[in-house]
């Protein structure tokens, strides 16, 4: 388990940013990186900390092409795209990053991204291994289950990503479930700060 106390989430921006003011000076942008299980406010939090954001989900792989149990586990992810991207953003250069369906469950093209002295990476994958090098501050995000059901229900139940309540729901307690806690003892304790966040934040657009 991590060392680090779990803060609020309403004073985590200013502990991040001041951490990374707290870091040597650098000619290269900082990469920030944000994990949690689904629904735990992520994307709320990267969006308060910078316009630079590569989402891990970005990443993933088209869920025909693997098994209903196994469309979340890291190795099926595309690592060498995302660190060849996040290279390219610590270069201070445009990048082309992939889009990733929540409707039709693939990738379906790219979007630019343009480069900041934050880069954010945020999503399930992003205290995995192969990224480890290239972070200066990893940050878990944790909420209690069912509030974290609660928000993206919501999401859905207002057409924000248009995957649906009941295929969200299946989706949420068979696959992003049992998979992310596979893993999460192991991000929790990489983490070198734990944020906690148990309010339902239903303005929110991401999870």
């Amino acid at each position: 388990m991590s060392d680090a106390v779990p803060i609020p989430f309403h004073v985590a921006p200013r502990v991040i940013l001041e951490r990374l003011a707290a870091l040597a000076a650098a000619d290269c942008p900082r990469v920030v990186a944000i994990t949690g299980p689904v629904g735990a406010g992520k994307s709320t939090l990267a969006s308060l900390l910078s316009t630079c954001i590569v989402p891990t989900d970005a990443y993933l792989p088209d869920y025909d092409l693997v098994a209903p149990g196994e469309r979340d586990l890291p190795h099926h992810a595309d690592f060498p795209r995302l660190l060849a991207d996040l290279r390219s953003l610590l270069s201070r250069r445009e990048t082309r990053i992939p889009v990733w369906s929540f409707q039709t469950h693939k990738r379906t093209g790219e979007t630019p991204r343009s480069p900041g002295d934050v880069i954010v990476l945020e999503g399930i994958h992003a205290l995995h291994e192969p990224v480890l090098p290239l972070l200066d501050i990893k940050v878990y995000v944790d909420a209690p289950r069912g509030i974290r059901w609660s928000r993206w229900e919501h999401i859905e139940r207002t057409g924000q990503r248009g995957m649906g309540v009941e295929p969200a729901r299946e989706f949420f307690h068979n696959v992003a479930e049992p998979t992310f806690s596979r893993f999460e003892s192991l991000y929790r304790a990489r983490a070198d700060v734990v944020v906690s966040n148990d309010e339902f934040m239903h303005e929110e657009v991401g999870i």
